[in-house]
């Protein structure tokens, strides 16, 4: 393997055919040598340490994370502690408690862990999540005093709620004790609730300000089971373990984006040796529809299992993401895993129609001096602005907001880049009488918008984003961890570069430049998948496959090469089937060789 070379642009790629330029990821090679000298690994480990600012007092416990090492006091956070007594008294009691979820992936995770959770403890529990489409996002008023009317006693709500405030304060009034569990940006002003744990409080002093939903409801888990506990409640009864649903927490971390470092990371990597080990027998299941043949690991969970879990959310059933994987009967997870597998394809269908007439409107007009792009249609599909709004950021490298309109309101939703803080943009947009709700983190939000506010709306977030939005580079960069020929990319090599993840925001997954390749032959697979075998100078060959190429200029070409040297930067990754183990390179971008 060799580097790209100083502060030059990586092989000499100035431009991609996706219009990037190729950069090194970083980091020196003394430090990379240092770090493997060591720890006594290989040095594309430390080479791989070192490019990720890892060093050497903190790399041992960086390569082996242990929740021991990580995990803090649940009691460290505001109003724990006034949850978990509510809560203790709830169980003791035997009043009905009901966990109100968000519709993603994060929500769903969150509800499903406490859920598993307070029916092991002997607790009345059950999940409530709301209709997209119908209740739209978060706590409403009529579901509260519907869950008020029915009996319940205490609602958690998770990944929500965090700025319900008429929601809330029209429960308080009814008389329902409400505990927010939530993560997204907080306002000066908390809602009306007994308990409000959020590491995003302006007040909160936690250092674990990034944690996702399914996060936090681990901890309150933590602390309740302490205190139930300490109360004598397991002398009669037997006290569960907890590590048994890291699975969950993995799959909502990886899942809502959060960065992958930390105790993010620890508990992905914990949860990823749970889910080995097939206990849920949801994700079984999902596994099962997802025809997957291996370990799943954390590009399953971000790739795989999650937008099957959304697409309940998002074109189905609100609740079957939750209701799958808090389900212990084979034969019910199994036909909701069905269910989820048909929604998603439907998804599928219904984003790419939506993407396609996005990307048509912002191309056919001036983009804003602040670089923000937004795109409006009516009819569109409110279940899927989420993730076409991802795909605007990526094809920018811009933050992006997508709204589907409707009878005159709209729901919107965006993403964001690094350096660009969109939650506390629509939470400002909210305040200032813009949105009839909104709210979200820095690289995500969500809000629902009045059809006759949209433009000044438009103009509101661009301006509010302008400064972080021009301070972005104009030529969007792809970082490399090195180049390899074909050869080289062995099951072995594979195995070594594990070592360095679980990967994601904050832990980029090393990538790598095959240089000089040749396009031996390409062919489409799927609806608009590229896949190919790939020729290197000393024989070697090396599967290879680009998603979703066919509608940029990769796909094509790749399809066109008929032979030329091309530089291919992907991710590598081992393909197992049938007892066969092999490395395929997940294609990002291409560059015509000079």
């Amino acid at each position: 393997m060799v580097d790209g070379g100083g502060t030059a642009s990586f092989l000499g790629v100035e431009r991609s055919l996706t219009g990037r330029r190729w950069t090194p990821r970083g980091g020196s090679e003394r430090d990379g040598l240092a770090l493997a000298q060591r720890l006594g690994v290989p040095e594309l480990i430390g080479r791989l340490l070192a490019a990720r600012g890892v060093e050497i007092d903190g790399a041992e416990r960086f390569l082996n994370p242990t929740l021991r090492a990580e995990l803090p006091d649940p009691s460290h956070l505001k109003d724990m502690d006034t949850a978990v007594l509510r809560l203790r008294r709830a169980v003791e009691l035997g009043e009905a408690i009901v966990v109100f979820g968000d519709y993603d992936v994060d929500g769903a995770t969150a509800a499903a862990l406490l859920c598993r959770f307070l029916a092991a403890v002997g607790a009345k529990a059950r999940a409530y999540i709301p209709d997209r489409m119908i209740e739209g996002y978060g706590p409403n008023t009529k579901a509260l005093l519907k869950l008020k009317e029915d009996g319940a006693a205490v609602v958690i709500t998770v990944d929500c709620g965090i700025t319900a405030f008429e929601p809330l304060a029209a429960a308080r009034a009814a008389g329902l004790e409400v505990i927010v569990v939530d993560h997204h940006v907080a306002e000066p002003t908390l809602p009306d609730a007994i308990a409000v744990i959020n590491p995003n409080r302006l007040d909160e002093t936690s250092p674990h300000g990034t944690l996702a939903a399914v996060g936090l409801a681990f901890l309150l888990a933590i602390g309740l089971n302490r205190a139930l506990r300490a109360a004598g409640w397991f002398k009669t009864r037997a006290e569960p373990d907890l590590m048994q649903w890291l699975d969950l927490v993995a799959l909502g971390t990886v899942c809502d984006v959060v960065p992958l470092v930390g105790l993010n990371r620890v508990l992905v990597a914990q949860g990823l040796k749970v889910l080995a080990k097939r206990g849920n027998v949801g994700l079984v299941a999902l596994a099962a529809v997802a025809r997957i043949q291996r370990v799943p690991d954390a590009y399953h969970l971000g790739f795989v299992f999650g937008p099957r879990v959304n697409a309940g959310g998002r074109v189905g059933r609100a609740d079957y993401g939750t209701r799958l994987l808090a389900n212990d009967d084979p034969l019910e997870a199994a036909e909701l895993a069905a269910e989820l597998e048909r929604f998603n394809a439907e998804r599928k269908a219904i984003e790419a129609r939506v993407q396609e007439a996005a990307i048509q409107m912002v191309d056919a007009s001036p983009m804003a001096e602040s670089g923000l792009i937004f795109a409006a249609g009516e009819g569109w599909h409110a279940g899927v602005i989420g993730i076409v709004a991802g795909r605007l950021k990526e094809r920018y490298n811009r933050p992006a907001i997508v709204v589907a309109l409707a009878e005159g309101v709209g729901k919107g939703s965006g993403r964001s880049v690094a350096g660009v803080a969109m939650g506390p943009a629509i939470i400002a947009a909210r305040q200032a009488g813009l949105l009839v709700n909104g709210g979200g983190h820095a690289m995500a939000a969500g809000f629902t918008v009045a059809g006759d506010k949209i433009a000044a709306l438009q103009t509101f977030l661009g301006e509010r984003l302008a400064e972080a939005c021009n301070a972005l580079d104009p030529k969007p960069a792809l970082s490399l961890d090195g180049a390899l020929a074909p050869s080289a990319a062995t099951p072995e090599l594979v195995e070594l570069v594990q070592r360095v993840g679980p990967f994601g925001v904050g832990n980029a997954e090393p990538r790598f430049a095959v240089a000089s390749a040749r396009i031996m032959r390409a062919d489409v697979v799927g609806e608009n998948h590229v896949r190919c075998i790939l020729g290197g100078a000393d024989g070697g060959r090396l599967k290879a496959i680009a998603f979703r190429s066919l509608g940029s200029d990769l796909g094509p070409a790749l399809l066109k090469s008929r032979g030329a040297a091309l530089h291919l930067a992907g991710h590598l990754r081992l393909d197992e089937w049938q007892g066969r183990r092999e490395v395929q390179l997940l294609i990002d971008d291409a560059a015509v060789a000079g």
